[in-house]
């Protein structure tokens, strides 16, 4: 009796395995066109773009050689770049801050009135589905020179302003359009998350004298920390990687003042065909992006 015991116990555990084997076989099946694919247009792009940048030339019958780090070395040394640099992290800040703050204030008193969010939240939701280059072509009409925006300061007493070929003034404009396109998507976010938080919550707060400010704090930026991080984590991945409004607008212009790191990328690899310079700077913008990922992992893994 005891050796059936035995038999019929390590019986069941070889079919178990035997069981977990064949899932684990037909999960592998089921996902090898996913990773093939993500292999082809992921993977092997980064891959290559990192042995590009160790390479100089061009795509032309001299091919390319290699060339190590020099390319690197070239964008620490390359006064254009750290410009770019300096170009980026400004239009990232003045981008991702407003992007976060009115799209919450916003969320937190369309959540109040629930029989007009809907409306509301359709109306700041259509930016974000409108075409970065038809949006471009209309902030360009409206700034430019005796635009629209002109007209109506120039109805209150205003001079008018060189917005678009005005080193002041040119990021500004790049910075409101950028803001513009991403605060419906940010408003979806912490709407949904300001619905998660349970009202007995608001309704304690109340009876123990909280008021509007004190609930704000301790109640609804804890409740939604997590829509928080991803859209800050997504608006400024959008901002790295903004290349439309720079193209359609001011051509990274005047006076460099509006290149950003993807038009830089862009200007050198297609417009001068230094593709090893231009690997190096997207292994930079890479390295950032990979970064922020990172950050928004390591933070809902600690949640």
């Amino acid at each position: 009796m005891t050796v059936r015991k035995h038999e019929s116990k390590y019986h069941f555990s070889d079919s178990f395995a035997a069981l977990i084997d064949r899932e684990d076989i037909a999960a592998g099946i089921f996902l090898l066109p996913a990773l093939v694919l993500l292999g082809i247009f992921l993977v092997f792009p980064i891959v290559y773009l990192g042995y590009l940048s160790f390479t100089g030339g061009s795509f032309t019958r001299a091919g390319v050689h290699w060339v190590g780090v020099s390319n690197y070395l070239r964008l620490l040394l390359t006064p254009d770049f750290w410009q770019v640099i300096g170009n980026t992290i400004y239009f990232t800040i003045g981008t991702v801050i407003p992007s976060i703050v009115i799209p919450l204030g916003l969320a937190v008193l369309l959540n109040r009135n629930l029989l007009f969010t809907g409306i509301f939240r359709t109306i700041y939701f259509i930016p974000s589905i409108v075409s970065l280059v038809a949006a471009g072509l209309g902030f360009r009409w409206l700034f430019q020179t005796d635009g629209a925006i002109d007209s109506l300061l120039s109805n209150f007493g205003i001079a008018k302003i060189s917005w678009l070929s005005d080193s002041v003034w040119a990021m500004p404009v790049i910075i409101v359009l950028s803001i513009w396109k991403q605060i419906g998507f940010n408003l979806v976010v912490f709407l949904a998350g300001l619905q998660a938080i349970p009202l007995n919550r608001y309704e304690a707060a109340e009876l123990d004298g909280a008021n509007d400010w004190q609930q704000f704090r301790y109640i609804t930026l804890p409740g939604i920390q997590s829509p928080l991080i991803f859209a800050a984590i997504t608006t400024t991945i959008f901002t790295l990687k903004s290349f439309e409004q720079v193209y359609i607008i001011t051509g990274g212009g005047p006076l460099n003042s509006t290149n950003l790191l993807v038009y830089y990328i862009y200007d050198r690899a297609f417009a001068r065909f230094d593709f090893g310079y231009a690997a190096a700077a997207a292994m930079v913008l890479l390295a950032f992006t990979s970064i922020l990922v990172y950050l928004q992992l390591q933070n809902w893994t600690q949640e």
